[in-house]
C-alpha cells in the first residue's frame, strides 16, 4: 500500500451525495486536495469547487489521481469499486457498510490482481496529519502530528484513541481504520508493515474488539517477523455477551472463538502493553517508549 503525499490529487465517487458531498466538504477544508468526484449522469456538476465526471476513468484522466474515496450505495458498491481499480486506482478506501461479503472477497481478489489496496469496507479510512491528509469521515480535531500510528477495526474508538493522545502530548503518524466487517480488505499485519520501517513512527497502537481473530493473528505476526516498535493495545468488548453482534458485523463471539481474553493473552505474549481503557493508553505508550 502506498500512502498518498500532501499535494497528491485524490477523487471521491459517489461525491454529489449527502455523505459525499458532506465529507468531501470537510476534507478539503483539513488540506486534502480532492480533484475530481464521480457520479454517473452528473457529470459537469460542480460540488465545493470540484468538478464532477460520469465516469472514475474521465477522472483520473483529467486528475492523475491514484486514490479514491467510496461514498456509494452498498447496491453500487461492486460496480463502482471494479470501475476504479479498472481504471487505475490504485489506493481504495470503501466508506461504505453493509456491504455483502462476496462483493468484498470479490473486490479483494481484483484488487489483488491489479496490484491495487482497498482500505475498508465499513471504514472511517485514513489520516496522516502531518501531510494534512485526510481520506475518509474521522473527526480532524481529535488528531494531531506525530509519531504514534493508531490501527483500529472500530471508527470512533480510532477517534477516542487519537483524541486521548493528542490530550496526553502523543501525536499520531498515521491511524487508519480497518473496518468492522468480518472480511477486511487490508489486514492489521499489512498495517503493521506500513510502519515497519518508517522512521516517523515510534511506537504503534492497535485497537481490537470481540470477534473474529485478526488480533492474535496480529500477535503472531509481531512475534514471528521480530516487529521491533513498541505496540500498545486496547481489546474493547470484554463483558459482552455471547453470539450477540456488538455494534459491528465482526464484533461477535461464537463459544470460545473470539473472546476478549484470548486476544489480550495473544497480545501481552508477543510482548504488547494491554490497556483496560482507552483513558488508560497514552500512559503505556509514555512507559513503551521510554
Amino acid at each position: 500500500m502506498i500512502i498518498p503525499e500532501s499535494e497528491e490529487p485524490i477523487i471521491v465517487q459517489g461525491i454529489t451525495g449527502r455523505y459525499g458531498s458532506l465529507h468531501t466538504r470537510l476534507m478539503l477544508q483539513y488540506g486534502t486536495k480532492i480533484a475530481a468526484g464521480v457520479t454517473p449522469g452528473k457529470g459537469g456538476m460542480n460540488v465545493e469547487g470540484v468538478p464532477v465526471y460520469n465516469t472514475v476513468r474521465e477522472a483520473v484522466e483529467k486528475s492523475g489521481s491514484r486514490s479514491s474515496v467510496l461514498f456509494v450505495p452498498a447496491p453500487n458498491f461492486l460496480s463502482a469499486a471494479k470501475e476504479a481499480i479498472d481504471s487505475g486506482i490504485k489506493l481504495l478506501v470503501a466508506i461504505t457498510e453493509h456491504i455483502p461479503i462476496r462483493d468484498t472477497l470479490t473486490i479483494l481478489d481484483i484488487a489483488r490482481k491489479k496490484g491495487a489496496s482497498v482500505i475498508g469496507p465499513n471504514t472511517p479510512g485514513l489520516i496522516v496529519p502531518s501531510r494534512k491528509l485526510k481520506l475518509g469521515i474521522m473527526p480532524a480535531s481529535s488528531f494531531s502530528p506525530g509519531d504514534i500510528a493508531i490501527f483500529s477495526r472500530s471508527g470512533t474508538l480510532m477517534y477516542e484513541v487519537a483524541y486521548q493522545l493528542t490530550s496526553s502530548g502523543f501525536g499520531q503518524s498515521l491511524a487508519l481504520g480497518i473496518g468492522g466487517d468480518p472480511i477486511n480488505c487490508t489486514t492489521l499485519q499489512e498495517c503493521i508493515e506500513l510502519v515497519r520501517n518508517d522512521q516517523t513512527t515510534k511506537a504503534v497502537v492497535l485497537v481490537g474488539e470481540i470477534g473474529g481473530d485478526a488480533e492474535e493473528r496480529t500477535a503472531s505476526y509481531i512475534s514471528e517477523t521480530r516487529f521491533e516498535k513498541p505496540v500498545v493495545a486496547y481489546i474493547a468488548g470484554r463483558h459482552a455477551p455471547k453470539e450477540k453482534k456488538m455494534g459491528h458485523a465482526g464484533a461477535i463471539i461464537y463459544g470460545s472463538y473470539g473472546t476478549a481474553e484470548s486476544k489480550i493473552k495473544a497480545l501481552e505474549d508477543a510482548g504488547a502493553l494491554v490497556a483496560k481503557t482507552p483513558s488508560e493508553i497514552p500512559s503505556l505508550v509514555s512507559r513503551a517508549i521510554g
